[in-house]
C-alpha cells in the first residue's frame, strides 16, 4: 500500500491508533515502549511479550496494511538498519542509486519532501501546547543536545533568550550536567534535541528529568529517539537526504515557526524585552551602525 511505504510503522501505529481494539491498543503500546527493537522476535514472544494472543498481533499488522508478520518484521528491520546507519552506510545507500540530476535539485528535492511528509503528520494542538509551555514565565527553560544536535540547541537558546528570561544552555558537556540539575524544579522545562545514533547521555537525562518532574519536548527523527518514552511533547521531523549527514532542516523550519509563535504570544512583554536588548547593543557598539 502506498501510505505503508511512505510512513515508519510507528507513524501507522500513531496514525490508526483510534481504530484499534482495546487489546490491540495494549499491543501497540508495547510496541511503541521499545521502538524498533520490541517486534524483532517471533509473533509468539510479541504476543507473550504483549500480554495479547497470536491472533490479536496478526489482526493489528493487518490494520496496519502488511500482509503478514513476516513483511512487518522485513520492514522493521529495514528501519533498525536506518537508525543505526553511520555516515559512509547513509551515503553509499544513496549514491548507489543516485539519480543523474544535480545534486542541488535532489537535495532540494529530498528537503521538499521532508517538509510536506513531517506536516502531514505534525499535530497543530501540540505545537500550540509548546508554545504555551514555553511562554509560561513561571518556568525554567533548559535546553540541550548531542553531537550534532547541540547547535540547533544554541540556535534555540539564543532565541528563546531574546524573547523572555530563565532560559539555560546545558551545552553537550555531560559533566556539567548534575551542576544544572540541582536547580530543576517541578513544571520546569528540558528540551532535548536527539536524532538517529541516539545518545545514551541524553536518554539518562531525561530520566533523571522525569523524576524531577519536568516536563520534556522532544526535536527527534522520523523514527523516535529512546527520550520519546519520557517526553510529554514531541516533534518528529524527516531528516533523510542525498548524503552521508542527515538533514536538519525540517526541525530548524519548526524551531523557527516556533519561535514567531513564541514572541507573538505576548508581544508587549517580548518587545519591552527586545528594546531593553538594543540599549544594551547600543551602548557596547556591538553592531556598526550607519549615520
Amino acid at each position: 500500500m502506498a501510505a505503508e511505504n511512505l510512513k515508519t510503522i510507528m507513524e501507522l501505529i500513531l496514525l490508526r491508533f483510534e481504530d484499534l481494539t482495546r487489546a490491540e491498543r495494549q499491543l501497540a503500546n508495547k510496541l511503541l515502549e521499545d521502538y524498533p527493537v520490541s517486534a524483532l522476535g517471533s509473533i509468539t514472544e510479541l504476543a507473550e511479550n504483549a500480554s495479547v494472543s497470536s491472533p490479536t498481533v496478526a489482526r493489528m499488522i493487518a490494520k496496519l496494511g502488511f500482509k503478514g508478520y513476516p513483511q512487518f518484521q522485513q520492514r522493521l528491520r529495514h528501519e533498525l538498519s536506518a537508525i543505526i546507519s553511520s555516515p559512509i552506510d547513509k551515503h553509499d545507500n544513496w549514491a548507489h542509486s543516485a539519480p543523474d540530476a544535480h545534486i542541488l535539485n535532489q537535495f532540494t528535492e529530498n528537503v521538499l519532501q521532508n517538509i510536506r511528509r513531517t506536516l502531514r503528520q505534525s499535530d497543530t494542538q501540540t505545537f500550540d501546547r509548546v508554545v504555551n509551555l514555553l511562554a509560561d514565565s513561571s518556568s525554567h527553560i533548559y535546553i540541550t543536545g548531542g553531537r550534532i544536535t547541540q547547535s540547533l540547541a544554541e540556535y534555540f537558546f539564543t532565541h528563546l533568550q531574546m524573547i523572555r528570561t530563565d532560559i539555560t544552555d546545558m551545552h553537550s558537556a555531560t559533566n556539567a550536567w548534575p551542576h544544572y540539575i540541582i536547580d530543576m524544579k517541578k513544571n520546569d522545562v528540558l528540551v532535548i534535541f536527539d536524532i538517529r545514533r541516539y545518545e545514551t547521555d541524553l536518554l539518562r537525562l531525561a530520566q533523571v528529568a522525569l523524576q524531577r518532574k519536568l516536563n520534556i519536548v522532544l526535536f527527534t527523527d522520523q523514527w523516535s529517539s529512546p527520550v520519546s518514552k519520557y517526553a510529554k511533547h514531541k516533534f518528529n521531523c524527516q531528516i533523510e537526504v542525498p548524503s552521508a549527514w542527515d538533514s536538519s532542516i525540517v526541525i530548524m523550519l519548526i524551531l523557527e515557526t516556533l519561535i514567531a509563535a513564541l514572541q507573538n504570544s505576548n508581544w508587549p512583554r517580548t518587545r519591552k524585552r527586545m528594546n531593553s536588548l538594543e540599549a544594551v547593543f547600543d551602548k557596547t557598539r556591538l553592531f556598526r551602525k550607519i549615520n
